[in-house]
């Protein structure tokens, strides 16, 4: 299924709803009501597809980035 690039997972605090979805993509992968469990979800996703997660505060700017590439 993976096409040989690495699939960025995006964390995106939207008012107190937090959404994972694959960078360039409209549609929403998962959305959470904790951040928590949206960070979990992310992070399985990228671990599966060997990509990273990378996390944005509300105002835009990187947080935190988790690699899972070999």
């Amino acid at each position: 299924m993976s096409t040989g690039k690495s699939w960025l997972r995006i964390l995106i605090e939207l008012i107190e709803t937090f959404i994972n979805s694959k960078e360039g993509n409209k549609r929403i992968t998962s959305k959470h009501r904790k951040q928590s469990t949206a960070i979990r979800k992310a992070k399985s996703l990228a671990k599966k597809y060997k990509a990273d997660v990378i996390i944005h505060r509300a105002s835009g700017g990187i947080r935190e980035r988790i690699s899972y590439e070999d």
